[in-house]
């Protein structure tokens, strides 16, 4: 059934609450509705099956996210097969905005699969996006079969992790234009990790206000007020060159996925002159435009000077981001703003969900070396949890995630 667009209305504008209590590189129209590069159409499906990579990478970013991570709770690798084939055949389903099963089954006894809060809204572009972690193929006996460039990622600059909230077994990335339809996904799949004995939740973010760009959409603002991707990967020959691995065997054209919880020191932010914030980004705020320019997509000029010294600070957010300060080196980034509500000291707990893909993870730890090490930011946020998931490519129709792993 098509919604009713009295209720999206007025879910679009809502509140919304955390699920559950990751980094800025480059930084939406102040009505983010208006225009024909935000539109949305709660109508519209992605295809879960297919060749290439899955859905939830170079996919259009949606307005909402909900992203979980599992500890395996058992090691034979025949449940984890079942898992990754449950789990896909359900995403199959949930994509195509239908349940997994009935919702008021047959017999008054028997308990249902799908929970039914997404009955009626639609596929709203649900993407969900299954990711392995670097520890799942020892625990399981698939060594042979863990991509080359799967591991944790090294202690970076700038971290303040939280083990209990990094790291992990597999990973889950709902995105979808309706949070009721992404929530919806998550605790579907949840509960079949859980009902098969194989997998167990280990922590969760809800994502809102997509703060990363995709093809032909406006650049969105992340919570600190400034635009965010505006130099953000948009291109297949970028995608080719950054994102899509060069795995061997089963893995290839996967690509390696990072997630970085990244709280921000919100009221110390707003304390502060605008100019400053300015130079700290080396954007204008309200336009986006570098330093040096006056619209969003100027090349910024690196080497423009003023009376005190580059235009653009050498230690500002997008001057260290920069490819051209990198070798070339690019990631595409897919992040989210989060809030979590209050922290224990009464300051506001939010900040950015990041997530990237990139072709390996030391790409990422790369750039994030120069930012952590000296992006003038830091001030003003903390990388307070972390993962790194391999993504495989999307199934063919009639099998699974991974099936190549098992024989």
């Amino acid at each position: 059934m098509t919604p009713d667009p009295k209720r999206r209305s007025l879910l679009f504008g809502a509140a919304l609450s955390p699920l559950a209590t990751p980094m800025l590189m480059g930084a939406a129209t102040a009505n983010p509705e208006a225009g024909p590069s935000n539109a949305i159409d709660l109508s519209h499906a992605y295809p879960f099956y297919g060749p290439g990579p899955q859905a939830g990478i170079a996919t259009a970013p949606q307005r909402h996210v909900v992203y979980m991570t599992f500890d395996l709770t058992s090691g034979d690798p025949r449940d984890l097969q079942v898992l990754l084939a449950r789990w896909s055949a359900s995403i199959a389903q949930m994509m195509k905005g239908e349940p997994i099963s009935k919702v008021d089954p047959d017999r008054p006894d028997a308990g249902a699969l799908d929970t039914g809060e997404a009955l009626d809204l639609g596929p709203a572009s649900l993407t969900v996006t299954v990711g392995l972690g670097p520890d799942l193929f020892e625990k399981t006996g698939l060594q042979a079969h863990r991509p080359a460039g799967l591991r944790p990622l090294k202690h970076l600059p700038g971290d303040a992790l939280t083990p209990e909230i990094s790291g992990g077994d597999l990973s889950l990335q709902a995105c979808a234009d309706d949070p009721q339809v992404a929530y919806h996904a998550i605790r579907v799949l949840a509960r079949l990790a859980k009902s098969t004995g194989t997998a167990s939740t280990r922590y969760a973010v809800m994502g809102f206000g997509r703060a990363s760009a995709g093809n032909g959409q406006a650049t969105p603002r992340n919570l600190l007020g400034f635009r965010d991707g505006t130099r953000n990967i948009t291109s297949d020959a970028d995608r080719e060159a950054f994102v899509w691995a060069d795995e061997p065997g089963w893995g290839k054209g996967g690509s390696y996925q990072v997630m970085r919880k990244i709280s921000m020191f919100i009221e110390s932010w707003d304390t502060d002159q605008i100019d400053d914030q300015n130079a700290v980004f080396g954007r204008f705020k309200v336009s986006g435009a570098p330093l040096t320019g006056t619209q969003e997509f100027d090349t910024p000029d690196f080497t423009a000077q003023g009376p005190h010294g580059p235009v653009i600070p050498a230690n500002s957010h997008i001057s260290l981001a920069a490819h051209e300060h990198n070798d070339g080196l690019k990631i595409l980034r897919r992040s989210y703003n989060y809030t979590d509500g209050i922290n224990a000291l009464g300051m506001l707990d939010a900040g950015l969900l990041f997530l990237s893909y990139q072709n390996t993870p030391e790409a990422f730890e790369r750039l994030q070396t120069r930012l952590g090490a000296a992006d003038r930011l830091n001030d003003y946020i903390s990388h307070v949890a972390s993962g790194v998931f391999y993504i495989p490519p999307a199934p063919a129709e009639g099998s699974y995630i991974g099936a190549q792993m098992f024989g």
